[in-house]
């Protein structure tokens, strides 16, 4: 039974509505379906989960409609789909002519009277999922069996049944290649064509596996003839030299660790040079501001291009085919339909998995585009490639900009009006990462006036606690308590290794809360999306700690694994947790994104398959390095051929 069956326009008015059953009105589940599908672009999929509801809608681009039904998601309702189909056609054929003339007046002053038809579609479309009989089991005279007879049943002794040896052709042809080997090569070729069953009666078990031996050390022989052959004396190998890299530590001393009086001890050992503008990188970046990713778009390019060589673009314009190849592909004025649009979808498809989308996610990127042109009326100087590529821009940025927006620097002044620390949790798998990038945001909120505490809660990892102390007592150089008033601004808390890091996380928390430290930034270990023991542990450590925010970090790189991270993650998050609404991943941390080039997908596939923001990407190897996602620029780079 139907919950509720709603039309509407894509302004937002409600042309009729049917109310199935007593209760809660369609307006929450529609609203949700609104913000969560279509104002996200996501119409891969026609169906839509809320709460205890099943939602499946249609679009209708020619007449900017939206017809919703809803039912409970535990009913199965075969004829839904016939349903919605049918009330659309009988719906956009009944009004046409009001929709046609009046266009937005007419909805605003048009009376939908379409309840009598409804009710008569709905109760057409539930006869038909009922005429369907059931399938009825074969009575025995209809069976194989039955026409077997008793002869046929019964096995002489030394022959085969027939149905074994049907079952078993595979078998028989290979002891028929066997049994080729071993006959002689001089053999006619109507030898060749005896069956398996009469050179069995002819040789005897012991003769056949006699000669496959031989034939087998024959072979072996042969090959270890081939084997013996002299070999050219190997030449010498010539001492390796070391390689000196160009932004390396001249200073041999400073790595050696043989004086067994200096190994180990930090107070003896020589103090490491340290070049501060090798750390920042750009000299004239402003202190504290978070610069967005920048990139050229072939637009540009081009328009720079046209600038530098005018006189070749002239010429280009100037002869008949320039006119013929702009009118070709014109679309003139007609509705779109599926089939003038595949092919293009399929273009862009495999462009965007070249690009290092996800398979799955560009496939649901494609769908949702055709949904939303389909039936949609062309001007008449435009191109369905165009069309496509536009909507398919549009839908791309508007995945990349999510509903909730993280903004670090206010929550942590917020955090300070109430007199606590912001706690940030850093997770994700191995070596994407972390430690480094907690790094750079530690020293941009540094350079934006907070003091940080480090939270070493990667416990496992050999040299994870001296990796995030090096990073302490690097950014202590580059702001040192006296340009603070004597405060220090950045400090780790470390208890070792083999401890339980959840205790750490919060034994952290409180002793930043005790010393007054602005933000926390708690670093875990790397672990893999399968392991549920180190999975179970982060869940114990975001449940037991509760952080204001939850960061996924995760490599550029990657591109069907990124889905398979972020899904699992969640998952075990959501399982694992002891609470009634377990915490999940936050916010993004997009890594390594100057390695990648234009191949940017990773940050389509991990924005649409969790509906968070890109909080902060990386882009270096100094602290500076360190940027905020810019769509626009992402989706450039995705659309550039």
């Amino acid at each position: 039974m139907l919950d509720f069956f709603t039309i509407f326009s894509k302004g937002g008015l409600v042309l009729w509505c049917f109310q199935g059953v007593r209760g809660p009105a369609a307006t929450a589940p529609v609203n949700a379906l609104i913000r969560s599908v279509l104002l996200q672009e996501r119409g891969g999929n026609n169906s839509f989960t809320h709460e205890a509801l099943t939602l499946k809608y249609k679009l209708d681009n020619q007449f900017e409609l939206v017809f919703v039904v809803g039912f409970q998601k535990i009913l199965t309702l075969t004829y839904v789909d016939k349903l919605i189909d049918d009330v659309h056609k009988e719906f956009r054929d009944k009004y046409r002519n009001e929709f046609q003339q009046k266009g937005a007046l007419g909805l605003l002053n048009g009376t939908f009277d379409f309840k009598d038809d409804f009710m008569r579609l709905l109760r057409d479309a539930e006869e038909s999922s009922k005429v369907r009989a059931p399938t009825v089991m074969k009575t025995f005279e209809q069976s194989l069996k039955s026409q077997k007879t008793v002869k046929c049943m019964i096995e002489t002794r030394g022959e085969k049944p027939k149905e074994k040896v049907k079952n078993k052709k595979n078998k028989g042809s290979k002891k028929d290649g066997t049994e080729a080997v071993a006959a002689p090569s001089k053999a006619s070729a109507g030898d060749k064509q005896l069956s398996a069953a009469g050179e069995k009666e002819e040789l005897t078990k012991d003769e056949i596996l006699q000669k496959n031996r031989e034939e087998f050390f024959r072979r072996h022989m042969k090959a270890g003839e081939k084997s013996r052959s002299p070999k050219p004396d190997a030449q010498k190998e010539k001492g390796k030299k070391p390689r000196v890299w160009d932004l390396g530590n001249s200073n041999a001393k400073v790595l050696d660790y043989s004086n067994s009086a200096t190994n180990g001890s930090a107070e003896a050992c020589p103090v490491e040079e340290f070049d501060p503008d090798m750390a920042l990188g750009d000299k004239n970046r402003e202190p504290g501001r978070l610069y967005d990713l920048e990139y050229e778009s072939d637009d540009e390019a081009e328009e720079e291009k046209v600038v530098q060589n005018p006189s070749k673009a002239s010429v280009k314009k100037g002869g008949l085919g320039g006119m013929f190849g702009m009118l070709k592909g014109l679309v003139g004025s007609k509705s779109l339909t599926r089939e003038d649009m595949d092919p293009v979808l399929e273009k862009m498809k495999d462009h965007l998995i070249a690009k290092n989308v996800a398979a799955e996610i560009a496939v649901q990127l494609c769908e949702s585009v055709a949904k939303k042109l389909e039936g949609k009326v062309m001007g008449t100087f435009t191109t369905v490639t165009s069309t496509v590529k536009q909507a398919l821009q549009e839908a791309l940025v508007q995945i990349l900009q999510p509903q909730r927006r993280v903004d670090v620097l206010r929550d942590v002044m917020d955090a300070q009006r109430h007199r606590r620390p912001y706690v940030v949790t850093f997770c994700g798998v191995n070596g994407v990462g972390k430690s480094t990038n907690l790094a750079k945001i530690s020293f941009w909120l540094i350079e934006n006036g907070f003091s940080v505490l480090i939270a070493a809660c990667d416990t496992f990892r050999a040299g994870a606690v001296e990796q995030l102390r090096t990073h302490t007592r690097r950014l202590n150089a580059l702001h040192p308590p006296e340009s603070h008033g004597g405060r220090t601004m950045v400090q780790l808390y470390e208890k070792g290794y083999g401890k339980d890091a959840a205790g750490i996380a919060m034994e952290a928390i409180s002793y930043a809360r005790n010393q007054g430290f602005d933000v926390v930034l708690v670093d875990t270990a790397g672990r893999m999306q399968d392991n549920a023991p180190l999975m179970t542990a982060l869940a114990k450590l975001i449940a037991v700690n509760a952080p204001d925010l939850v960061l996924f970090v995760g490599e550029a790189l990657v591109g069907n694994e990124a889905v398979d991270q972020l899904v699992k993650f969640n998952k075990a998050l959501a399982d694992h947790s002891m609470a009634q609404t377990p915490r999940l991943i936050d916010g993004i941390v997009l890594t390594k994104f100057d390695t990648i080039d234009d191949k940017v997908g990773a940050a389509i596939s991990m924005t649409y398959i969790t509906s968070k923001p890109i909080v902060f990407v990386g882009t270096g190897q100094t602290y500076c390095d360190l940027r905020s996602l810019n769509a626009k620029a992402v989706v450039a780079a995705l659309m550039k051929a």
